[in-house]
């Protein structure tokens, strides 16, 4: 299976995208879809609260799940049950189940309520996915574990043993999934189990492995532990920094060829055997981060990583079916540049960001920094004091008159193609991370101008 993860804790597409980007995924070589709704789910009754105003209809869910069907796109719904779990925690209404009071990522394992409530979240988006025959459970980076009282008074009880107190709360899910829900199959990442005895692991499930290079003892732990089959997890986009904008291509070519080499070693491991990988596509490192690439942005990216997995490498056909797929003449890699028009869904936001990538910050400081009439005749202290000598003023008037004109009609342009795909919130917040912080600056030094 190759299933492309959909993180939609940040920047989560409208579903008519969706219904555009389904058929190129099957098109690349995708046959499922990882779907972490996180608050765009449409919880009810006790859940609602955590919802986002924004959040997906029942209907959406159907639709979505539909267009999946419709292109042959297995759906896993992704719930986090353990750590990364802040857009639960943060309300107060469910602070009481925090592992540390003052931090809202992680479950305390210890209260009944902490199971209670996971059993009804679960319930919720399972019924909702009933065609569904797997559930990832995360599970990932349950930070600050053991630190809480309770569970400082239970390790001092079991040998301080955070493995077993770990295994304990996923084993309660776990069997709570397969007694209400006969026949699906749960996932889960594999960073919190690779500290784990062979002992305590035996009996657990089938997991998802995260990009790691040194992967040979893991596996070998992992298959002594009676696992049949493993998954594992690349990245093709939302790894290589949370503010990143634009995707770096060789980057990801690179980690979708180490995985590949991983892949062809896994014989020797028998009877493991491999089962998928999942492509990741982090939208943000956590609940309170800011947005990284944007996924039209990330598209060409996922183009090649894709197909470097159905074609077992990225040769020169591999590269032409890329580029025949998204219409483009040629790409550099190394530069992490496409040229041409692009006929894949959002292709313009993807030209439009990296103009932005590109030239936004630096055209404007450029005309900000290095025009000596502005830093001479027009300095902060002119303007605080509103006066200057008019002759001086009309040496880079018009130039920054332009400038500042041409740069809010391309914003004006990005602004309506964004709303196209993303909700007004997700607009909002990539503007003000990445375009006000320097358009804001010619802004203000053209309304002194005036």
């Amino acid at each position: 299976m190759r299933l492309v993860h959909l993180d939609l804790k940040g920047a989560a597409p409208r579903v008519s995208y969706l219904e555009q980007v389904f058929p190129l995924l099957s098109q690349l070589g995708a046959n499922g879809i990882l779907i972490e709704y996180e608050d765009m789910f449409p919880f009810k009754g006790e859940l609602e609260i955590l919802k986002s105003p924004n959040a997906y209809s029942e209907k959406d869910i159907e639709r979505i799940q539909q267009l999946a069907e419709l292109h042959k796109l297995e759906v896993v719904p992704l719930v986090q049950t353990f750590g990364h779990v802040e857009f639960i925690l943060k309300h107060e209404k469910y602070q009481h189940l925090r592992e540390v009071e003052r931090f809202p990522n992680s479950f305390n394992p210890h209260i009944p309520d902490t199971l209670a409530l996971l059993k009804s979240i679960l319930s919720q988006v399972i019924e909702k996915h009933r065609r569904s025959t797997w559930i990832h459970i995360g599970a990932d980076e349950v930070f600050h574990l053991g630190e809480g009282m309770d569970s400082k008074n239970w390790m001092s009880r079991n040998k301080g043993d955070m493995g077993t107190m770990y295994l304990k709360h996923i084993k309660e899910v776990l069997s709570f999934i397969t007694t209400q829900f006969w026949g699906l199959r749960a996932l889960m990442w594999d960073d919190m189990l690779r500290k784990i005895s062979v002992g305590a692991l035996q009996g657990t499930v089938a997991l998802v492995d995260h990009a790691c290079p040194t992967l040979g003892p893991f596996l070998t732990k992992y298959m002594e532990s009676g696992f049949e089959a493993v998954w594992f997890a690349s990245a093709f986009k939302g790894t290589t920094g949370p503010a990143q904008t634009w995707t770096p291509l060789s980057y990801h070519l690179q980690n979708h060829l180490s995985w590949l080499k991983v892949m062809q070693t896994l014989p020797q491991l028998a009877p493991l055997r491999f089962q998928g990988i999942v492509l990741t596509g982090w939208q943000r490192y956590d609940h309170y981060s800011v947005l990284c690439e944007l996924l039209p942005v990330g598209i060409p990216s996922l183009a090649i990583c894709l197909q470097t997995l159905v074609n077992g490498g990225f040769t020169e056909e591999t590269k032409r079916k890329v580029l025949d797929a998204l219409g483009f003449q040629s790409m550099q890699l190394e530069q992490s540049t496409c040229e041409g028009r692009g006929v894949f869904p959002g292709a313009e936001i993807y030209h439009m960001v990296e103009q932005v990538n590109g030239h936004l910050k630096e055209s404007i400081l450029r005309a900000l920094e290095e025009e000596s009439a502005i830093k001479g005749w027009f300095s902060p202290y002119h303007r605080k004091h509103q006066f200057g000598n008019p002759r001086n003023m009309e040496t880079f008037g018009s130039k920054v008159l332009k400038l500042h004109e041409d740069w809010e009609s391309f914003v004006h342009d990005l602004r309506a193609h964004l709303e196209r795909i993303y909700f007004p919130d997700t607009v909002e917040e990539w503007m003000e991370e990445n375009i006000n912080p320097y358009l804001d600056q010619l802004r203000d030094l053209v309304r002194d101008y005036r």
